[in-house]
This record gives structure tokens, sequence and C-alpha cells, in this order.
């Protein structure tokens, strides 16, 4: 296995509590997958809490349910197992690259013919109509893949945002209360999939509201350390200019922006709280981290429906070369500092 310099030495490094908030983004969670792997093979990182969202949410389930079993192997291993259950699925979806695809080596799916027609259909008929028995492909990988019945039951903590539909308020679902059903809202694209009923109300993907939610790894984990893994995009050169560009780069705004809005909130804490004792001083004292690459706006907003395997084994490494990087830069800053700046935030006020 890699050593990170930053990581310091593996076997006498005192064992350090962090939360992790994975966004979510559709197969473009790989690259989570491979940040997770990563830092699954630090011993030292101790993983207190997880908050996701969406993709992230899968990701966090399918992490604790196989740390209970085997540790960080365990969960390496589910993971590992979930990705290739999601890229056996994909192998017989209609939704394929296309031969131009192929050929100018683009993982995209501008031009595939199945992608055209369901992005077109699915602006213009209801996924009640399309698709009246609510079927989902994901239902049957999550079940084979996360212990349900034992979440509740876990050491790690693990916090679920899903959209309730009828509100436009987010509910934060944890260990115990974990269903494939909490997990398939939090992944609950609204024009694709109908809306997903737990309790009796109807919710949808948890993006809208937090992606991920952060207060409640401030709140409910003794950790200090946040470290954020993202996925979308926050900041984009080009104007976009085509239809699919401008929705594409809508979405991305639209999923970052209570990501955002919250973490000014937090910067805004963190200057007012007391660094003394309390709520105030978990605020206060919280480190923020983030891991994130610039590589995913490469491949395009239609590639987070694009699960071959050669494309999801490639956004692993794209993963675990980020994490490695930032625990080589960032590795010795774990528990003292924090590495992302929170308080430049506030200066867009």
């Amino acid at each position: 296995m890699p050593t990170s310099k930053g990581a310091g030495d593996r076997g006498t490094r005192r064992p350090l509590p962090v939360d992790l908030a994975l966004q979510g983004g559709g197969s473009h969670g790989a690259f989570t997958w491979g940040v997770l792997d990563r830092i699954l093979e630090e011993p030292w990182l101790k993983i207190e809490a997880i908050s996701g969202t969406s993709a992230g949410a899968m990701n966090g389930a399918v992490l604790v349910s196989g740390y209970m079993q085997g540790g960080a192997e365990g969960a390496r291993k589910a993971l590992d197992a979930y990705w290739a259950r999601v890229a056996e699925a994909a192998r017989l979806s209609p939704i394929q690259r296309s031969p131009l695809d192929r050929l100018m080596n683009r993982w995209s799916l501008d031009t595939s013919p199945g992608y055209l027609v369901m992005d077109l259909m699915s602006r213009v008929v209801s996924p009640y109509n399309l698709n009246p028995l609510g079927l989902n492909p994901i239902s049957d990988i999550l079940e084979k893949s996360v212990d349900f019945a034992h979440l509740g039951e876990a050491s790690i903590k693990l916090f679920i945002t899903a959209t309730n539909v009828h509100t436009g308020r987010g509910r934060v679902f944890r260990n115990k209360d974990i269903t494939p059903e909490v997990l398939l809202a939090s992944a609950c694209l609204p024009t694709m999939f109908q809306a997903i009923e737990i309790d009796g109300e109807p919710y949808w993907d948890g993006g809208f509201v937090g992606n991920p939610t952060i207060t409640p790894l401030v709140r409910e984990s003794e950790a200090l350390d946040v470290i954020l893994v993202q996925i979308n995009p926050r900041e984009r050169r080009e104007t976009p200019r085509s239809a699919s560009e401008i929705l594409n780069r809508l979405n991305e705004i639209s999923f970052n922006s209570p990501l955002m809005k919250e973490l000014r909130m937090i910067a805004l804490l963190r200057q007012a709280a007391d660094p003394g004792t309390g709520e105030g001083a978990r605020w206060a004292r919280m480190l923020a981290h983030r891991i994130a690459t610039d590589r995913l706006a490469e491949f395009g907003a239609s590639s987070k429906l694009n699960a071959e395997a050669a494309f999801l084994a490639l956004l692993k490494e794209v993963g675990r070369d980020a994490a490695d990087a930032f625990l080589s830069e960032h590795g010795r800053d774990l528990g003292k500092r924090s590495t992302a700046d929170l308080d430049f935030l506030l200066k867009e006020l």
C-alpha cells in the first residue's frame, strides 16, 4: 500500500476521529468510492460519522455496513462489490455510449441515442406515466449491498438527507431509520423517478436541500475534522451556450447552492461562537477540509449516467489519487487546523 508523506507513520500515529461529508453526482460517485478506498487504508483515520446525499448516501451506507462486518477492509470490499453490481446492471441498460463517443474516446453520452431519448422523455413525460410501476434498478443492488437490519447497531453514525416534496424541507435520516427507500429517496431525481414514500410522505433527491448536510456532523459527532468529498464543480470558466450546457450548469448551481449556504452559515457561526464550552465551542473548533478534482468537469454532465465498468474504474483511480494528494499535502494538518478556507464565502455576501 502507498504511504502518504503527510499521513505520518501508520504504526505510531494516534488514531484521529474524522467525519466525512459525501456529495451526490450519479456515477461520478465512483470518484468518492476511490477517495474512501484510499482513506480506509489509513488505520490512524477513524471514521466517526458520515453525512451523504444521493450517490454519497449509497457510498456511506455501503461503507458503514461493510465496516460492521469486517472493519476497514470489509468496508473496502463492500464498496468494491457495490460498484461491481452497478457496472453489471449498466451492461443491460439502453443508455450506452454511441460509436462516435467511443471513437472519440469520450465518456459522455451526448450522442447516445438511448440517452437523448431518455433526456427528451424526462422533460415532456411524467415518470408516473413513463414508469408507472416505479421500478428502480438500484433497489435490488442496495438490498444485496447493505445490511439494513443492523445499521442501527453500527459504530459509525450515518446521516442521509432527502427532500420532502410537500414541505420543500430536508429530512435527515439516522442509522436506525435508514431503509432501502431512504437511500432511493435521497437519490430520487423527480424527472426520472416517482417520489419515494416514507412514513406516508413523498421524498425527492436530498441534493435540493443539502448536498450533503453538514450540520448533524458538527452537532452529533465527537470528531472535529470534517472532510468534504465534493463531486459537483463549483466553478466553470466557460460560459454555457447550448441548451444542454445551460441546463447542466443550472443543475450544478442548484445542487451546490444548499452546500454553499450551509458552509457560509458555518463560517459565520465559527466567527461568532464562544470557543469555550457547549455547542458554540464545537462550531468554533470545527476543522474543515475538502477533497475534489478538476478532472470530473472534463467528463461532462451526461457522463453521470454512464456506469460502464471501465469508466467507474477510472473514476475510482481519480478519487484515490485525489485522496492521496490530500493526505500527502494535508495529512499532518488533520486534527490541528482547517485546510479549506470557509471565510472566503463571507466575502461573497
